[in-house]
């Protein structure tokens, strides 16, 4: 589990095809101070878990599945990600409460730079639509965010310097692909109301 607190900018450092799954090479400092082997730590919103470490590097086996379903397909050396260890029972909840389990892949739609922050607003899959509101969480490429306003295509949120520095959605483009995770609770949510009413 995570809080969607990014914690650094890791760099990819090699990609490796294996036909059926790459195995992603990242270069990190901050995260790998006290990872070892079988650890989970958030890429771009995915949870991946450290097969190998290697100084400042550290690999991990990226499925099929994973690659089918986020935008981590199609990385490449040199890329930026956003990178966050799973939390502990004394980390602080200083977002909200994240999986690391991509619910859809959207696309930045457009940037509003204004003096003190930026409005960016990003597609999603029609689906995922009932799980947002105005005010509500949602964590894109794993940063936790807040809500400005949901739609049915898509969403609004307002990027704060701190933001735009420590994270990529700094430099995501219009056009760009991120990892959507929508808030658990909500599908949680959503399943108890349909067996309440299945039972009615």
């Amino acid at each position: 589990m995570f809080t969607g607190i990014v914690e650094e900018l890791g760099t990819v450092a090699g990609v490796e095809d294996q036909g059926d799954a790459i195995r992603l090479t990242i270069h990190a400092q901050h995260v790998l101070s006290d990872a070892g082997l079988g650890d989970s730590i958030s890429v771009n919103g995915c949870c991946l878990t450290v097969a190998e470490r290697d100084g400042e590097t550290w690999t991990a086996d990226v499925m099929q599945e994973t690659l089918d379903k986020t935008s981590l397909a199609g990385v490449a050396p040199g890329d930026r990600v956003n990178l966050e260890r799973a939390v502990t029972p004394t980390t602080r909840l200083g977002g909200h409460i994240v999986q690391g389990h991509v619910d859809g892949v959207g696309t930045v739609v457009s940037r509003t730079p204004s003096e003190h922050w930026e409005v960016v607003e990003v597609s999603m899959p029609a689906d995922l639509a009932r799980y947002l509101v105005d005010k509500g969480s949602i964590t894109v490429d794993g940063v936790s965010l807040t809500v400005v306003e949901a739609r049915d295509d898509g969403f609004t949120v307002s990027l704060i310097p701190e933001t735009l520095a420590r994270t990529t959605l700094g430099s995501r483009q219009v056009g760009d692909r991120v990892n959507l995770e929508v808030d658990v609770l909500a599908k949680h949510v959503e399943k108890l109301l349909a067996h309440r009413k299945d039972a009615s």
